[in-house]
């Protein structure tokens, strides 16, 4: 078996770094392979963790969901089977649905989830919840490991709001809110193992007991249990849970397009993909940029009317001294730090209803 943990969080929330602290200091002496399933058109973090050794399957085609499981799952089979890894680190896209990516890993043979970990940026969490409800909770609601980022710089009264709505949502799983520089990668390994070890132990209680109900012809009177579902005719608008593909196979992913034109009744249960909501929007840059020149670009970003909202911006740039910038973006915080030669400058932009034309014109300087 091969043991896999999963990374998720919201755009920009810090699973890169997370995973380097782990990489450095977790997961010592172990064999490791990171699959990234990156949303856009141009990776930008592989370049940052092949420093440390680690190999990189890139999967640029969209995020893991219902339309990509097939290809998804072979890729991970391939992983398995080519590098025998201890452990496969799984960072999907800021704009997967962990329940998706769970769903997938598990329909491989030999692999098994060791920790569902999900990264939280403590000042935006109110935000996104709000905006971008869907996807942000099922990666809250599906974790067994909650890490917060940023608890250092947020304001404490935004991070006491981050924890009542995080606990909200899940209230099983574990929460680290101590600043990441004072905690050792071993420790938060620790977290994670504990953590998933006690969902595993949970799910395995919960299909016992719903065993237990099923022995044989014995009657089950528990009013919530799945078996009733099929008998209450005049509630079906409340309990319909599966559906059948047009091959007659049934499908319990409540991702999947297959529902989709079964709610026209109750639209608010509609279910979308990331690629329905979100947009990136990459390109590659001879262009060489000052420091100033850079940041000054980065800040325009938060002007929503003239560029969408965007939610994340990444990328390698040439410098005009010789070096090169690297550059992270997100609502209301610009990092631009200085790193090794690229073979062009690329850049990634993220978001929903954002503008390619007046990005392309911000970024080229014309």
């Amino acid at each position: 078996m091969t043991k896999i943990d999963i990374f998720s969080g919201f755009l920009g929330a810090g699973k890169t770094t997370l995973i380097r602290k782990l990489i450095a200091e977790g997961y010592r002496g172990e064999k490791l392979v990171l699959i990234e399933n990156e949303f856009g058109e141009i990776a930008i973090d592989g370049g940052f963790l092949k420093d440390a050794g680690v190999e990189i399957n890139e999967m640029n085609s969209g995020c893991i969901c219902c339309t990509l499981v097939g290809d998804f799952t072979k890729a991970l089979k391939k992983v398995m089977d080519d590098f025998a890894p201890d452990r496969i680190l799984i960072e999907p896209s800021g704009v997967g649905k962990l329940s998706d990516v769970a769903k997938a890993v598990e329909r491989v043979e030999g692999a098994h989830i060791g920790a569902k970990v999900t990264v939280v940026d403590a000042g935006k969490a109110k935000m996104y919840m709000r905006n971008f409800g869907e996807f942000f909770n099922d990666q809250v609601q599906n974790a067994d490991l909650i890490v917060l980022s940023r608890t250092d710089t947020a304001n404490s009264a935004k991070v006491l709001t981050a924890v009542e709505l995080l606990k909200g949502l899940n209230d099983r799983a574990g929460l680290i809110t101590t600043p990441w520089d004072a905690l050792d990668g071993a420790l938060i390994r620790q977290a994670m193992d504990e953590n998933g070890l006690k969902a595993e132990m949970e799910k395995l209680k919960e299909e016992q007991e719903h065993h237990h109900h099923h022995h044989h012809d014995e009657e089950c009177d528990d009013p919530d249990c799945e078996c009733h579902h099929h008998h209450d005719e005049d509630e079906e608008h409340e309990h319909q849970h599966h559906h059948h593909h047009e091959d007659g196979e049934e499908c319990d992913d409540p991702a999947c397009e297959c529902h989709h034109h079964h709610d026209h009744d109750h639209e608010h249960h509609h279910h979308h993909h990331a690629d329905e909501i979100f947009a990136s929007w990459g390109m590659e840059t001879p262009r060489k940029f000052t420091e100033a020149q850079l940041r000054g670009i980065l800040e325009e970003l938060g002007d929503a009317v003239q560029y969408g909202i965007v939610l994340r911006a990444k990328g390698i740039v040439d410098a005009a001294d010789g070096e090169w910038l690297y550059f992270d973006y997100v609502p209301g915080e610009i990092e631009i730090r200085r790193g090794a030669a690229a073979v062009t400058g690329r850049f990634c932009v993220i978001g929903s209803h954002i503008r390619e034309d007046a990005l392309k014109e911000l970024f080229a300087g014309e």
